[in-house]
Order: structure tokens, then sequence, then C-alpha cells
């Protein structure tokens, strides 16, 4: 037996002794997401064994090493964890941004003494983040943000708005785009961390269409950031005023996240469809039935691409536009998942209050993934780097 095959019937093993059953349900609402932070609460005990027992094993960041409160797994054995948890459908024990987004960057970019600090908080849920990148003025062209941070010495003092901060109102901290040269336009941002408590940062949750609140205005009026929380721990990523590089190779992780790399938010449904449509003596229409079938083909091949893909990370022989292609491609099979959900539900799934939906959960699920083309760059956008970077086409 194999190093890997053996890995595999031990993590199999462990799995089945640590993962509730409650734990292996499909999630119903937001309270069934633990995101930790140092508001958080359990909803129930089954939750909190459950991220108790990955923290201690170090499978919140599976991948990430140990001394950073990872577990260490090479990418192999990482993929394997993946594949085991999927199998017995295992609810990811930790979302995070800071997981997701800035904990690769710190990785990359960080200090030894700033990795330490940050990456073990994030690994045990001890601190929530939220993404400051957005403005009013500057989305799609994201270098012309304004939020200005005057250089003091020993710190900044930063004035201005972020816009489309997801989960501000609930974050801890924040990592944060800020102008510190306004003489150039490139070379004069700085990634910034800073505590979302400090005085004169404030949120105001932004509702959408489906209902719900998750994207937040936020605003820095004289807030005082320090440049250092310690020996060897500075407030910033990377060098001063090169927040710019931080803030694209971020991209590319948060790009990844939206569209579900492993394929995880663009399931299968048309099996599942029928299935459904066939216990409840339903039959459904010829013409869906072979979309949903395109669908699920089209989503398989999406989740090969995705594993191609990250088989190519770990050889060194990834293209820097992959993450677009992911993101346009899942952000749009998403939506179209939710699209043909709603067309074989009917005039039900257009409900908004009942108990029989769960709250309007079909129709308020499709009109959420209205976003997932626009949040993290456009679909729009995207094409423009795919078809500049990957098939050397003339820009206009």
């Amino acid at each position: 037996m194999s190093d890997l095959e053996t890995f595999r019937e031990e993590t199999r093993s462990w799995l089945e002794a640590n993962c509730p059953a409650e734990m292996r349900e499909p999630v119903r609402d937001e309270e069934d997401i633990y995101w930790g932070g140092r508001r958080a609460t359990f909803k129930s005990d089954a939750q909190k064994a459950w991220f108790e027992a990955c923290v201690a094993k170090g499978y919140t960041v599976p991948a990430w090493p140990k001394e950073y409160g990872g577990a260490g797994l090479s990418p192999a054995e990482a993929k394997v964890l993946r594949q085991e948890m999927t199998r017995i459908k295992a609810r990811i024990p930790l979302s995070s941004f800071g997981i997701w987004m800035l904990g690769p960057a710190l990785l990359h970019f960080g200090t030894e003494e700033q990795k330490k600090h940050f990456l073990s908080q994030i690994a045990r849920g001890e601190i929530r983040w939220c993404q400051g990148y957005s403005e009013p003025g500057s989305g799609s062209d994201l270098v012309s943000l304004q939020t200005f941070g005057e250089d003091k010495g020993d710190h900044w003092v930063v004035n201005g708005q972020k816009v489309w901060t997801s989960y501000a109102d609930q974050a801890d901290w924040i990592f944060c785009l800020v102008r510190t040269d306004k003489e150039n336009k490139y070379k004069g941002i700085t990634f910034m961390l800073f505590d979302t408590a400090s005085e004169g940062c404030s949120t105001k949750p932004i509702k959408l269409i489906s209902g719900s609140s998750p994207f937040c205005e936020t605003f820095m009026e004289d807030v005082k950031v320090p440049k250092s929380y310690g020996e060897g721990i500075p407030a910033y990523v990377g060098e001063i005023n090169r927040g710019w590089d931080v803030a694209k190779y971020l991209l590319g992780h948060e790009r990844e996240m939206i569209s579900g790399a492993d394929g995880g938010n663009t399931g299968t449904v048309g099996s599942a469809m029928s299935r459904h449509a066939s216990k409840a003596g339903d039959e459904l229409d010829p013409v869906l039935r072979a979309e949903l079938a395109m669908f699920d083909v089209d989503a398989l091949a999406y989740g090969a691409m995705g594993e191609k893909f990250l088989d190519e990370i770990k050889v060194g022989k990834a293209h820097p536009a992959q993450p677009n292609m992911m993101k346009y491609a899942g952000t749009e099979l998403n939506k179209r998942r939710h699209e043909l959900m709603m067309t074989a539900g009917g005039s039900r799934s257009l409900e908004w209050d009942s108990e029989e939906t769960s709250g309007g959960k079909p129709s308020r699920g499709w009109l959420r993934t209205k976003a997932n083309s626009i949040e993290g760059g456009t679909s729009e956008v995207m094409l423009n780097v795919i078809s500049k970077r990957i098939l050397d086409l003339p820009g206009s």
C-alpha cells in the first residue's frame, strides 16, 4: 500500500470518528456556517465539536505549515482530505476570508513574525476578517482608489470609504488598500491591517434585492493605524507603497474562492432534480431534462478543469490568468445552476416567505447569484484579461 493510500485510510477513519452526523447535513442557513471571530457563537454542540477537532488536527488550514496552525499536508494529501470530506458531505469547519484570501498573501509576502502572529489566529478562528478594496468610485478600476493614509511617523491617519465590504459589520479586522503616495498611481498603495473597532472606523450594511445584507459600506474618519504591532509584526503586508503587488496576488485567491475552484458551488443538479421529481410523482419537461443534463456535463468539466489547474500549480506550470478563467466560468455556471433550479421549481420557486420554501430560499439564492459575476471582478473584466493574457488578442 502506498503512503497516499495509507493516508486516505487514516483520514477516512479520522473523519468517521470526528465528524458528527449533524455536520454532514446540507447547510440550511447562515448559522450553519461557522466564521469564527471574537463575537462568534456556536449553533450547536456538534458544530463546536467538529470545529475543535479540526483545529486540533490542523484541518481548518490543512495545507498550511504546522507552525502556523495547519497540518502541513502535501498538495496530494490535501486533495485526498478534500475528496474524503466531500465523500461524507462534511461541512467546512471554518469559513474565513483570512483563510481564503489574506492567509495566502501573508504566506507569500509576510515576515516570519507576522505569519506566526496572524496565521495561527486565523487557523484557530480567533479573528474574522473583511476586505477593504472597492470604493464608490473605484470598482473595476481599483487602482484609482482614494482612501488615503497620512504618514505621521509611527502611524498613519486613514480617511476614506470602502464599499461592498462583505460582512464588515461582523468582522474584527480589515485588510485594506490605502493610498500612501498620491503622486504614484501603482506604487503609492499600502496593504494595511487594522482592527475595525478602531476609533473612527464604522460600517453600514447594504440591503440587497435578496433581502439580506452581507455587503457593507465601511467609513474611516481619522483612523489611527500604527505601523507596527510589535517587533517584526508590521501593520502592513509587503512593502509600504507596494501594496498593489499584494492586492493582485490576493485577487487571484479571491477569484478562486468566488468561483469555487473545486466545483463545490456548481455541483451537478440534473440527476438530483430528476430523482426528487420521480419521488414526488412529477415528470420534468423533456427540454428541461436535457438542459439539466447539459449543465451536469459542464459542471463535471468545470470540476475537472479546477483539478487540472490545481495540479499545474503544484508543479509550477500554472498560468497567472487561470484564476480569471475559473472565476468567469464558475460564477456564470453558478448563475445558470440557480436559473435551472428556479425553472424546475415553477411558480413555487418565486415564493418569498413561506415555511415550505424555507423563507424563499430558492428565490433569494437565485437573486444572490447575480452578484457573483460582479464581485471580485466583473465577468466582462475577466474576459478582457483572458483575451489579452491567454489568447494574446490585441486590445482596442
